[in-house]
C-alpha cells in the first residue's frame, strides 16, 4: 500500500509520502528542493556518488510513522542539507523549514 497526502508545516505544504513493504515501511517528506526520509536513505551514496546533483537531504532512523519521521532527530544529513543550515540531531520538521 501507498499514501501520499500534503502536509502543512507553519503555512508551508510538504508532501508526505509512505510506502508499505515487506516487514518495514518506506517514509519520504519532500518540499520542493529537498527532502528527509527515514533510514533507507543512503547519505554516504548522495554525499560520494552523486555529488554533483546537490541534493539536499537528511535520514532519520527508528520511525516506523510520518508523524515519527518529522518529529525525530536527523541522524545524517547531505553536504548541501549542511549548506542550507540543516545540522544532525536537528528534527524533521526544523529541517523541512529550511528547503523551503
Amino acid at each position: 500500500m501507498m499514501n501520499v497526502s500534503p502536509i502543512t508545516i507553519q503555512g508551508h505544504t510538504f508532501l508526505a509520502i509512505s510506502v508499505e513493504l515487506p516487514k518495514t515501511n518506506l517514509l519520504v517528506v519532500t518540499s520542493d528542493i529537498g527532502y528527509i526520509m527515514c533510514g533507507a536513505l543512503d547519505v554516504a551514496l548522495l554525499n560520494e556518488k552523486l555529488k554533483d546533483r546537490g541534493i539536499i537531504a537528511g535520514r532519520a532512523v527508528g520511525v516506523k510513522t510520518i508523524d515519527q519521521l518529522l518529529a525525530a532527530p536527523l541522524e545524517s544529513i547531505t553536504y548541501e542539507a549542511e549548506n542550507r543550515g540543516i545540522t544532525p540531531g536537528m528534527i524533521g520538521r526544523d529541517a523541512l523549514l529550511k528547503m523551503i
